[in-house]
């Protein structure tokens, strides 16, 4: 599911979440919804793509990914991980589409 939000400073964010509801993608921020709508495109079309994702090691040691488009734009960035197995089984949750797009209209 992509849930939109939008916060005080008028820039649109979303987060896809996992069949459990869990946050697994934050997006970065958009000015207009328009743009805000191409971002989820960009995630259906990039998500497909292992060389897509960058994995990071944080300086404690904690893991995360960043899902980037073709013209290596940051689309979105993952919660902290602390094991790779966890990290990789979001990342393919991602990469499989296997979560709900649909969006919250209600801001």
């Amino acid at each position: 599911m992509f849930e939109d939000i939008e916060n005080i400073s008028e820039q649109y964010r979303f987060n896809q979440k996992a069949a459990k509801g869990h946050v697994i993608l934050r997006s970065e921020a958009y000015t207009t919804k328009s743009a805000f709508n191409n971002g989820i495109t960009s995630v259906r079309t990039n998500s497909k793509l292992d060389e897509r994702y960058e994995r990071i090691t944080a300086k404690n040691c904690n893991l995360y990914f960043n899902l980037k488009s073709s013209n290596i734009q940051l689309i979105g960035t993952s919660d902290i991980y602390y094991s790779t197995l966890v990290m990789e089984n979001c990342i393919a949750t991602v990469m499989s589409n296997e979560t709900d797009f649909s969006l919250r209209d209600d801001l």
